[in-house]
């Protein structure tokens, strides 16, 4: 019987190299197949590694205990908006906003997931899209694997096209957007992952004091770290031990914060992946640091949103 093949680091982090640097996916299989022994094995086990779009919901979107809507409000610079959001199902009450920001594949089912899985903490959750400036997530054409790659691929291409500035401030815009629902306390926090980390650390800078709560999930620090003093909001900070790529930036980032006061968290989950908390991905999610970490985010909420 020939052994199974084994999924190593060195594929991990190749795979890290084509969702955040260089590689175009050509490269990676290329570089896949190299580690792997043979194309056939790259194919097989790079669904593993990458995330599945078919993988079932934690909180599937017709889970009785949350309501949803999609929702459009105004964008910074003129353009529409696009969002969802959800909440307990079983409260009218006005109920703290969280924005739940996407990873770099945009807003995928999994982040809807994550939204419900915050509402059922006692939220009013606001999972925005930040590629509806260029006409919103990318839709697979087929459910076939080729045409979800196909979708992500655009999507990744989508969102390194973003002018950054404009993208922070339709997150500020967002906030805004949010904090004033008739549903919500107008008290607000974020939680992002990867890019959407990067995107809660660079709202914290330019949101003040409207944002009383930033989480941030394996997420990039900010460019200028001199900006980390107009910073009001209460950080928590996410990151994965065997994330070479995003902890150089740790020291630097918490000695600013340190140096501007704020009241911040970070930990650092050992012998994990970046995107751990990811539970589409079969190689990269460890149940046990992404069970802990949700556990410190809730709790976060709960002390400086509240």
């Amino acid at each position: 019987m020939t052994k199974p093949a084994t999924i190593t680091q060195s594929m991990i982090d190749l795979y890290d190299r084509f969702t955040h640097h260089d590689l175009d996916r050509r490269a990676l299989m290329s570089g896949l197949t190299r580690l792997a022994g043979s194309a056939a094995t790259a194919a097989a086990l790079l669904p593993l590694i990458e995330a599945s779009a078919s993988a079932a919901s934690l909180t599937p979107d017709n889970d009785p205990r949350v309501v949803s809507e999609m929702l459009e409000w105004p964008g910074a610079n003129g353009h529409v908006m696009r969002g969802y959001h959800v909440r307990p199902a079983n409260t009218a009450k006005r109920l703290p906003a969280i924005m739940v920001i996407h990873e770099n594949r945009g807003l995928t089912a999994h982040i809807k997931d994550i939204a419900r899985r915050m509402a059922l903490e006692g939220f009013d959750v606001l999972a925005p899209d930040f590629l509806s400036p260029a006409g919103g997530t990318p839709v697979a054409a087929d459910t076939t694997p080729e045409a979800i790659s196909a979708a992500e691929d655009k999507a990744r291409a989508m969102i390194g096209a973003l002018d950054r500035p404009a993208t922070v401030a339709d997150a500020v815009a967002t906030l805004a957007f949010h904090k004033g629902l008739k549903t919500t306390t107008g008290k607000a926090g974020a939680v992002g992952f990867c890019w959407g980390g990067g995107m809660v650390n660079a709202l914290a800078i330019a949101a003040g004091d409207a944002l009383k709560a930033g989480v941030a999930y394996y997420g990039p620090v900010p460019a200028d770290l001199t900006q980390v003093s107009k910073i009001k909001a209460a950080m928590l900070l996410h990151y994965a031990g065997l994330d070479e790529r995003i902890n150089a930036g740790i020291a630097g980032y918490e000695a600013a914060l340190k140096a501007a006061g704020v009241t911040y968290a970070a930990f650092v989950y050992d012998g994990v992946n970046h995107a751990f908390n990811n539970d589409t991905s079969a190689a990269r999610y460890n149940k046990a640091a992404a069970d802990l970490a949700w556990a410190r985010t809730v709790d976060w909420f709960k002390k400086h949103v509240r």
